[in-house]
Parts: C-alpha cells; sequence; structure tokens
C-alpha cells in the first residue's frame, strides 16, 4: 500500500505516518519498496505482530520508563510517589500489547463504524 493510501485511511498526515512507517520498516514490522510497484506491507502476518512490538518500533523499547509525573530524577532508588503504582501499571499495559496482535486490532476496527470515511473507502482501508 503506498504511504499517502496509509495516510488518507488512517487520517494521519504524511510527514507524519513517514516517519511512523520509517520506524516501522526500521525495526521488521513493516517491508518498504521503493519504486514503481513499490508501498508498504507487513513483514508477517497480522496475528503474528504484537501492538507491542509496533509500540516499540515507533517510540523505541523505553517507551515505558519514563516517569509517570516527568521527573528527571525518578528511579527505583530515589522514586517519585506514583513509581510503584507506575511500575505495576506499565507491566500490565505491556503484558495487554504483547497479548494483543495486529490483526486482532483489524477486526476490532472492522466491527466499529469509521463515520469520517465512506463505505467503499472504509472497506478498501481495512482490507
Amino acid at each position: 500500500m503506498l504511504a499517502k493510501d496509509i495516510a488518507e485511511c488512517s487520517g494521519v498526515p504524511l510527514p507524519y505516518l513517514s516517519k511512523i512507517l520509517n520506524g516501522l520498516s526500521g525495526s521488521g514490522v513493516v517491508l518498504a519498496k521503493r519504486g514503481y510497484r513499490g508501498g508498504f506491507r507487513l513483514a508477517r502476518p497480522g496475528d503474528q505482530i504484537s501492538l507491542l512490538e509496533v509500540v516499540e518500533a515507533i517510540d523505541g523499547p523505553k517507551w515505558d520508563s519514563r516517569c509517570l509525573l516527568g521527573l528527571e530524577e525518578c528511579s527505583d532508588e530515589e522514586s517519585c510517589p506514583v513509581h510503584a503504582s507506575w511500575m505495576r501499571g506499565r507491566q500490565a499495559i505491556k503484558a495487554d500489547l504483547r497479548q494483543t496482535s495486529l490483526r486482532d486490532s483489524a477486526e476490532f476496527m472492522r466491527t466499529r463504524s469509521r463515520p469520517a470515511l465512506g463505505p467503499s473507502a472504509s472497506a478498501q482501508c481495512l482490507n
């Protein structure tokens, strides 16, 4: 699929989407082909790609290590008031993301209406 078509379907501005696709391509979640008949496609079937892989491809493997309150000095040794709760919460979030596949997400989206898109565009975008 072409980046411009993905941008149209998703409503994500093309310059921002290009950065996302670059991260996904660099991590091996999607394959990119330039030139004639080029575009992007999943590197593996959607049921073999977890949402955790997608998040880590876009935001990096330490996406969840930041302090919830934004405190630079927060660590296991010098913790903020919500440090322990945030550690438990992020473990649960990571577990959910690890267990949810891209296919699961697509199936979820197919069951929801997409009012911003017309019926033909909606069907085309989710296939």
